[in-house]
């Protein structure tokens, strides 16, 4: 496998800001990282809302389960959804002895006779890294068979982080299906989304506005993706990366190879959503849409302030703790404070340095950057006077155990909160929260207590 001069490349990324001026890894590996997601996770989450492709995983059947069902990314491709399958090799004690090469190609051809999906990502693992099957081979062999495109995906768990195996799923994709297809049609206003995932729909808050504004979305990686819609991703005007850092690295060398440039921008909020709208639009280099871009900012956000109103005056007062990871470190603040709450702390230990600044610029010099959340944030609760929790489904009982609110936030939610309309949703299930009586119960004093 010749991944590993790349993934040298990739964790020391040029277009990472904090990278400029000295060689320095990213995210490097260590000890006890994988923990939190390794690489080959990383890489199915980059790859796996393409609902209209199979994904195989090459390994033992634990590697599938362990990473099954993980987010709730919606589709609405009409075909078969294959984000709803899942397909492993099962790799055994006799592969790992004697190759599970041809158990491999016997699985692709079962895939290809029975489902005959789009193409087919074909993820290694750590067992079948070490014992060195040869992906690349099998697929070319299998993608002339059957003049379907066969992705393979090195991102063995092993490699690091989940972060890194995110960008090396942008890289599968960058080799194998970008710039294999040319659109049938182009527009001025062509753009990919790089980094949305559609967790529980949250693009489909905003494409709608990018459609009226008559900016096309040409292709995704990967939310609510088609492989034939990425494989033309090369004659967009504009990459946009909603969230997704790790995927900097693709967007850089798109740039480079297709002359694409790219912006960065988060759609959670009503501030950040206005912006990110005004921002596609100013890339895209167009004044009427400019101007078209601010006539219907202001309406929505006309629109938003007036269904927001009694849920402000729930929240007047309200004090907030953040414990997520990614850009989400900054981009929930901003729309926790659109909503009237004061964020006191924020967890930054999965963010990147550009991420970190942006926080700090969010929360002021009086707010907490915690660097290791599970220890510091009960403690913040305390310090602060806190009333909300909002975090991944492991802190709740953190909240229970300091008697306040509490709201999953993480890719577990189960509701949208991308755009305006899903600011209404974050403020409906804060409200919920706060006025819940289980809070209220459990933050009574005992009685021997009293």
């Amino acid at each position: 496998m010749s991944a590993k001069p790349k993934i040298r490349e990739l964790l020391d990324e040029s277009a990472c800001e904090h990278n400029k001026s000295k060689k320095v890894a990213c995210n490097a590996p260590t000890p006890g990282a994988t923990t939190g997601g390794c690489a080959f996770e990383g890489a199915q989450i980059s790859l796996f809302p393409y609902a209209d492709a199979a994904h195989l995983v090459h390994g033992p059947m634990t590697c599938l389960g362990s990473s099954w069902e993980t987010r709730a990314t919606a589709t609405s491709w009409q075909g078969r959804d294959f984000t709803q399958m899942g397909f492993t090799t099962d790799v055994s004690l006799n592969d790992v002895v004697f190759s599970g090469e041809k158990k491999l190609t016997d699985s692709i051809d079962y895939i290809m006779e029975h489902y005959a999906p789009e193409a087919i990502f074909v993820y290694s693992t750590c067992v079948t890294a070490l014992i060195g099957d040869d992906l690349d081979l099998i697929c070319k062999q299998a993608a002339e068979k059957y003049d379907v495109p066969m992705i393979p995906v090195h991102a063995p768990g092993f490699v690091g982080s989940k972060n890194l195996g995110s960008r090396l799923g942008g890289e599968a994709a960058l080799r194998h299906l970008i710039g294999s297809k040319e659109p049938e049609t182009t527009t001025p206003f062509d753009i990919n989304l790089i980094g949305e995932y559609n967790v529980t729909g949250d693009m489909w808050q905003y494409s709608h506005l990018l459609d009226e504004l008559g900016i096309r979305i040409l292709s995704t990686l990967s939310g609510d993706g088609r492989v034939a819609d990425i494989r033309t991703a090369h004659r967009a005007k504009l990459n946009v990366i909603v969230c997704a850092k790790s995927l900097i690295s693709l967007t850089r060398k798109m740039q480079e190879q297709y002359d694409i440039p790219s912006i960065s921008l988060s759609f959670y909020g009503k501030r950040d959503t206005s912006n990110g709208l005004l921002a596609i639009a100013e890339a895209l280099g167009d004044a009427e849409l400019i101007e078209r871009t601010k006539k219907l900012i202001a309406r929505e956000e006309a629109k938003l302030e007036e269904k927001l109103a009694p849920y402000k005056k729930v929240f007047a007062g309200k004090k907030a703790v953040l414990n997520t990871g990614g850009n989400k470190s900054w981009s929930i603040a901003s729309a926790l404070q659109d909503l009237g709450i004061e964020v006191v702390a924020t967890a930054v230990k999965k963010a990147t340095e550009a991420d970190r600044v942006k926080a700090r610029e969010y929360l002021g010099e009086e707010g907490v950057l915690m660097m290791n959340p599970g220890a510091e944030q009960a403690k913040l609760i305390d310090e602060k006077g806190a009333h909300l929790l909002l975090a991944g489904g492991r802190s709740l009982y953190t909240a229970i155990k300091k008697r306040i609110a509490f709201a999953d936030v993480n890719q577990e939610k189960k509701k949208s909160y991308g755009g305006y309309n899903g600011l209404l949703n974050l403020a409906e299930d804060l409200k919920n929260a706060l006025e819940n009586p289980v809070f209220k119960l459990v933050s009574r004093r005992a009685p021997w207590e009293k």
